[in-house]
């Protein structure tokens, strides 16, 4: 089964970039999207229900901002739209898909770039998070999560780390958060294959860093532990155009 997630940086935007294209021509078995930026209604027929495709939408209260969205080929058994928790539920950043044998997460993380309060909101939405996938762990379907994390987790998850080691998205705090995530039985889908750097999903629009690859590695596909054997493949889709972000995949006997 193939699995890909994008931060598509405005589902609309996209859409008149290919992304209908893009979407059937990926071989992918769930899309998962972030920052969509839309409400259903406020989308064409071809992104609301495209054909051979079952979707499912997330959306913020406040209008054109944050919003996660999954288009399956198979219908889910059940879907959730958020972590049960208000305060981070109205941004619209979770769906949560079950399947015969797994859970798919896909969210968009916060970013922490507004302040010191807007990175405590970051790392209670973390911890919310891994409060919730420990839920579904304990079902013994494996648990998957995917999306924007808005953390470079290493240096070599970044191009220019000394540089950033005071920016959010590579503060020592953020950072600590996904040491423990990783400690507590669970996996870097994308790191069970590519141990080397220069390998990035995110690139500022404002300085052209897509052409120099001046990157970040900000979108993860994280599986339990115990469901580690299952990957067959994971890796960076960095030829798709639309985005800053590119989108990232992963191949798995689920």
């Amino acid at each position: 089964m193939k699995l890909v997630s994008w931060n598509v940086n405005g589902l609309r935007a996209v859409e008149k970039k290919g992304f209908g294209d893009f979407l059937n021509s990926c071989g992918a078995d769930i899309v998962a999207l972030q920052e969509t930026k839309a409400t259903p209604d406020q989308l064409s027929e071809a992104l609301r229900a495209p054909q051979g495709w079952h979707t499912y939408f997330s959306s913020a209260q406040r209008k054109g901002y944050s919003g996660v969205a999954a288009y399956s080929r198979q219908e889910p058994l059940r879907v959730w739209h958020g972590l049960g928790k208000e305060e981070f539920d109205c941004e619209g950043r979770t769906l949560i898909l079950e399947y015969p044998t797994f859970f798919l997460l896909n969210i968009y993380y916060p970013n922490g770039g507004q302040g010191p309060e807007r990175i405590d909101y970051k790392l209670r939405f973390y911890d919310c998070f891994l409060k919730k996938s420990k839920e579904l762990f304990r079902t013994g379907k494996t648990v998957i999560a995917c999306g924007d994390v808005n953390t470079a987790h290493q240096p070599i998850d970044l191009a220019r780390p000394k540089e950033n080691e005071k920016n959010t998205g590579f503060l020592p705090q953020e950072r600590a958060w996904l040491d423990r995530f990783f400690s507590e039985g669970y996996v870097d889908a994308f790191r069970q294959f590519v141990h080397d750097g220069g390998h990035y999903s995110w690139w500022d629009y404002k300085t052209g860093a897509r052409q120099r690859n001046v990157g970040w590695r900000i979108d993860y596909f994280m599986v339990d532990e115990k469901s580690a054997g299952k990957l067959k493949s994971a890796g960076m889709m960095g030829g798709v155009m639309g985005s800053d972000h590119c989108p990232i995949e992963i191949v798995a006997d689920l």
